[in-house]
C-alpha cells in the first residue's frame, strides 16, 4: 500500500507522524520504503541521524525520482512525505498514492487548509478515488482547552475525508523522537505519547494486530 502523510500547511508534523510509522512498521517485518518528496527532506535528515547513530532497525529513504509505478511496487508499504514546496511531486504522488493521511493541528486555520487539501486530492485525475484519512495532530494535553475538541469536530464534519479518532498530543517525546533519531516508543515506551501512536497506528493498519 501506499500511503501518502501530507497537508497543504507547514508544521502540521508530517515528517515526525511518517517516520514513527516507519520505525514501527520495520519492527514489524514488514519491507517498507521511504520517499522524502518534500524539498526541505525533513524526513531524510532524521533517518539520516538514525543511520549515523546505529539503531535497529535501520530505515532507508528515497527522494522524489522514486514515484514511479515501478519503484512503488517494490515495497509491501510505501510512506510518502511530501509538501507544498514541490506541487509537482505533491500532484505525481497523489496521482499513484493509494491513500493519503492528513496531521490536522487544532485551530482553525489547519481546518480550513485540509479542506483545499481535500479539493486538491480529489481534482487529481484517477481510475479510482484515494481514501482521505484526517486525525488531530499536536492537541492540547489540558483538558481546560477546548480547541482540540472543537477541532476534531469540525474535521469530522468535513465531507470527503475519513476522521481518525485517535489523536496525537502536543508532547515533549514527539521532538525528542525526531531530534534523537529514535521513535517515541523507543525512548518511552511506557508514556502517554507511545499509546497515542499505537493507536493511531492500529487505525491505520488493523491488519497488522488483529
Amino acid at each position: 500500500m501506499v500511503t501518502i502523510i501530507g497537508s497543504l500547511k507547514g508544521g502540521s508534523g508530517k515528517s515526525t507522524v511518517t517516520f514513527n510509522l516507519a520505525v514501527w512498521l520495520a519492527m514489524a517485518d514488514v519491507k517498507v520504503q521511504l520517499i522524502d518528496a518534500d524539498p526541505q527532506a525533513t524526513l531524510a535528515d532524521v533517518v539520516d541521524v538514525r543511520t549515523e547513530e546505529g539503531f535497529d532497525p535501520l530505515l532507508r529513504v528515497g527522494d522524489k525520482s522514486g514515484l514511479t509505478p515501478e519503484r512503488l511496487n517494490t515495497a509491501d508499504e510505501t510512506l510518502i512525505d511530501v509538501g507544498t514546496s514541490d506541487m509537482d511531486a505533491m500532484r505525481r504522488a497523489l496521482e499513484l498514492c493509494d491513500r493519503v493521511v492528513v496531521p490536522v493541528p487544532p485551530s482553525q486555520a489547519d481546518i480550513w487548509s485540509t479542506q483545499r487539501y481535500i479539493h486538491l486530492v480529489s481534482s487529481i485525475p484517477r481510475d479510482k478515488p484515494a481514501d482521505i484519512f484526517g486525525f488531530i495532530n499536536r492537541g492540547d494535553t489540558h483538558h481546560a482547552v477546548r480547541e482540540t475538541n472543537e477541532a476534531a469536530a469540525a474535521l469530522v464534519s468535513l465531507p470527503g475525508i475519513k476522521f481518525l479518532k485517535p489523536r496525537l498530543s502536543q508532547r515533549t517525546v514527539f521532538r525528542r523522537s525526531f531530534s534523537e533519531g529514535l521513535a517515541v516508543f523507543e525512548l518511552d515506551p511506557r508514556g502517554k505519547g507511545s499509546r497515542e501512536f499505537f493507536s493511531l497506528a492500529a487505525a491505520l493498519y488493523p491488519n497488522l494486530v488483529s
